[in-house]
């Protein structure tokens, strides 16, 4: 089951992420819509929580679940910066590396014991996600700097992002405490980013579409996280990737490359190996 919660949660960030896409061909702004996610997937889970009387709150789920979601959504803000900096053939896969970060804090830290078969299947899958998203002949950048430390300031918020998220299944803290603490910090944050014009109705709508995807993303990811493999989890969430590329055959009307196809039966080949 924490595996079928695993490529869940994949499933929603692709789509969450194929949304972005969509959305920045329209002009809108990232920082708008995440905003509007996060506040839609507070209210929700928030009352959620009250309702069913779920909410168990202290000050080290608070502090660690506003963490999670000041560095999701900082991960995404500078994810998106780097792309206007520099070229989208070196940002992805270059940013797609974070998820080693997550799976040896599993072995090194958590002392997760991984076969030597399952390792093969965790380097196919994360060797995959960077084949998937490397784009041959992409143009240069003039603003290597500026490019480079966006880049960085990403790699690191997902992959701190990543750590956190095992510590808090490792603390046994309940995922409707950490999923409040996540959007409510998460929010206050992107609040104080918002553009000073007045966001319009599309931004509020497509919003809260990805808070609600959000929330059954993130629900599945704590539980993956809790009853399963951490060193399997983070690979198998990182696959998401695969979601945006089908997704932009089929909409935007992008063709895969030879070298595409060969990552996504790599990645398929990677979890296979996991499950032996």
């Amino acid at each position: 089951m924490w595996l079928l919660a695993a490529l869940t949660t994949a499933v929603c960030f692709g789509v969450n992420n194929t949304i972005f896409k969509w959305s920045t061909g329209r002009g809108m702004s990232k920082v708008n819509i995440q905003f509007f996610f996060y506040l839609t997937a507070f209210l929700l889970t928030l009352i959620y929580g009250l309702a069913v009387h779920a909410l168990q709150p202290n000050i080290v789920s608070i502090l660690l679940g506003a963490a999670i979601g000041v560095l999701n959504a900082n991960g995404n803000i500078q994810m998106a910066r780097a792309f206007e900096k520099g070229p989208a053939s070196l940002t992805s896969p270059l940013i797609a590396a974070n998820a080693i970060f997550p799976v040896l804090a599993a072995g090194v830290i958590f002392h997760e014991q991984i076969p030597f078969l399952h390792w093969t299947g965790i380097l196919c899958m994360l060797g995959s996600v960077v084949v998937i998203q490397y784009t041959p002949g992409g143009a240069g950048t003039s603003e290597y700097a500026p490019w480079i430390v966006r880049i960085i300031l990403a790699v690191l918020s997902f992959g701190i992002l990543g750590v956190l998220m095992k510590s808090s299944s490792y603390l046994h803290i309940g995922s409707m405490d950490m999923l409040v603490a996540m959007y409510g910090g998460g929010g206050l944050y992107l609040a104080a980013g918002l553009r000073k014009q007045k966001p319009d109705r599309n931004e509020a709508r497509i919003g809260a579409c990805v808070g609600m995807l959000s929330i059954i993303g993130f629900s599945c990811y704590f539980y993956a996280l809790q009853s399963g493999v951490a060193s399997i989890v983070f690979p198998v969430v990182s696959l998401n990737c695969l979601v945006v590329i089908l997704a932009g055959c089929y909409l935007f009307k992008e063709r895969l490359k030879l070298y595409q196809l060969f990552g996504i039966c790599t990645a398929l080949l990677g979890l296979v190996l996991t499950k032996v």
